[in-house]
């Protein structure tokens, strides 16, 4: 996480000191290079300090920080220039590389490489000073003593029966997240709002809003009725906000009910946005950073990054091409991959609320048999 936050104050300060575009796409790499990377490190951390009965709420709110972080953008962005909200941008990291100073490393992580006083240390510091952690502690023990036994796996090994179920889930929340049109809305927002004649500032003010009660509702529920039943919620939410985005576009269109054409998009666009924000932006991040083992963990989530950033360059790639084509039509395939999509988690995605990792996982793999 440091490694990676001198990644994002570098890629800031290039974009606000540039004078032309080779600067701008430097910091975009930067930045990127950085973003991707935390998308599984941060869930991946926050799963093997947190306790069982916490550990979906906490990654759920890091995780929902992306979209408020994006609504927030929105906001500010429409009333200063770009320098100066890159400059802005860089705050949070300077404020990340000083906390990381004041955080202990992964207890499982430290007991994975035989630092075993370090490991208790660092567990009872996260649980507290008062806490026995004995039980705890030899649960970890156990487990870590038992996949130490088998080498660790290389990104080819994943391809093996014994981890099939596991990536097809893995690879496929991943397609759904973004498949389900995600940057379309949010990098062409502008366009999408021109389209449909409503005002820049008025959408993004509409759209954006919403999204942080959204947050706060999916973390508090995430615990209460499990990761299974919040993503087919989430994705039901994306695909009928994506029909009345459609519908919005078949009308105007037709010429027919032009009055309610701004308000039906803009209620499409919201529900779509509120939908991703109570879960599919960070259940599907919460359940990669659970499934797989501590030995596999690496090589499961750089497959995991590339698959999600490919869906992200191919969505956002088409999208123009697509809308050219048609409007609804764009709205209304996305919506189909969400409606397929919820049939996907129905079938294959298991639930993981209220299991310890070793308990997740040993019931998803043979490696404690």
């Amino acid at each position: 996480m440091w490694i990676l936050d001198i990644f994002y104050i570098m890629g800031w300060l290039a974009i606000y000191f540039a004078k032309g575009a080779w600067l701008l796409d430097l910091g975009r790499l930067s930045l990127g290079f950085g973003y991707g990377l935390t998308c599984y490190v941060a869930p991946t951390y926050l799963s093997e300090i947190t306790p069982k009965n916490v550990r979906g709420g906490i990654t759920s709110v890091s995780m929902a920080m992306i979209p408020v972080s994006v609504s927030v953008a929105y906001l500010i962005g429409s009333v200063i220039n770009w320098r100066a909200l890159a400059l802005i941008g860089a705050i949070p990291c300077l404020l990340l590389l000083f906390g990381l100073f004041f955080i202990p490393e992964s207890p499982r992580w430290l007991a994975k490489i035989g630092r075993e006083k370090e490991f208790e240390a660092a567990l009872q510091r996260l649980r507290g000073k008062n806490v026995n952690i004995s039980e705890e502690a030899a649960d970890i023990k156990d487990y870590t003593e038992n996949i130490q036994k088998i080498p660790e796996d290389k990104i080819l090994d994943l391809f093996q029966q014994k981890y099939s179920h596991l990536l097809i889930v893995a690879i496929g929340l991943m397609v759904l997240q973004q498949f389900g049109g995600l940057n379309g809305y949010a990098y062409y927002m502008n366009e999408i709002f021109e389209l449909a004649g409503v005002p820049s500032i008025t959408g993004f003010i509409v759209v954006s809003v919403p999204q942080i009660p959204a947050i706060a509702l999916g973390s508090i529920l995430i615990e209460k009725f499990g990761r299974r039943t919040l993503l087919m919620v989430s994705v039901t939410g994306e695909c009928l906000g994506c029909f009345l985005t459609g519908l919005s576009f078949v009308l105007q269109n037709l010429n027919w009910w032009m009055e309610a054409t701004p308000t039906l998009m803009l209620s499409g666009m919201v529900v779509f946005e509120v939908s991703y924000s109570l879960g599919i932006g960070s259940i599907p991040w919460i359940i990669i950073s659970e499934i797989f083992p501590i030995n596999i963990k690496g090589s499961a989530g750089s497959i995991c990054n590339a698959v999600n950033w490919f869906c992200t360059w191919l969505v956002s790639f088409t999208f123009n091409f697509l809308v050219e084509w048609s409007p609804a039509g764009t709205f209304f395939i996305y919506g189909s991959i969400s409606f397929l999509g919820v049939l996907f988690i129905a079938k294959l995605v298991p639930e993981t609320k209220g299991r310890t990792l070793e308990e997740i996982q040993a019931s998803l793999t043979h490696f404690l048999q």
